[in-house]
This record gives structure tokens, C-alpha cells and sequence, in this order.
């Protein structure tokens, strides 16, 4: 039985994430924050029967913008 070897050599995307300065971390965040808070307001936006129409009521707003933080997606 024969097997072979070879090693692979990092690609520039696996250097980048071994080398995540907190800079990083913090753009990153901050482009969460945004993303959410534009959800927010276009609900807001909506009127109490377009609130209806897909599930959720005015008093859920701030529930459903932070459900992405809350199940990871």
C-alpha cells in the first residue's frame, strides 16, 4: 500500500485570517451595527398593516433586528 504526501502551501486568504487584527474586529462590528440598524429603521418605516402582513408587530422591531446576532446568522 503506498500513500502519498505533499504539504500545500498557505493561501494569502488562510494568512489574512491567522494574522485578524482588531481593527478588523471592530470594522467588522461596525458593518453589523449598520447592517442592523438599516433593517431597523426600514421597519419602522412600515405601516402598522405591512407590520401585519409579514408577522410582527411595531412592540417586535427591536427583537427582530437582533435576531441574527442571536442565532448566528
Amino acid at each position: 500500500m503506498s500513500s502519498i504526501h505533499r504539504t500545500t502551501e498557505p493561501t494569502q486568504e488562510s494568512v489574512k485570517r491567522q494574522v485578524y487584527s482588531p481593527i478588523e474586529a471592530y470594522w467588522d462590528a461596525f458593518q453589523e451595527w449598520r447592517k442592523r440598524e438599516t433593517l431597523r429603521t426600514e421597519l419602522c418605516r412600515l405601516t402598522e398593516r405591512e407590520l401585519a402582513d409579514i408577522g410582527i408587530t411595531r412592540g417586535e422591531i427591536d427583537y427582530v433586528e437582533s435576531w441574527p446576532r442571536k442565532f448566528g446568522q
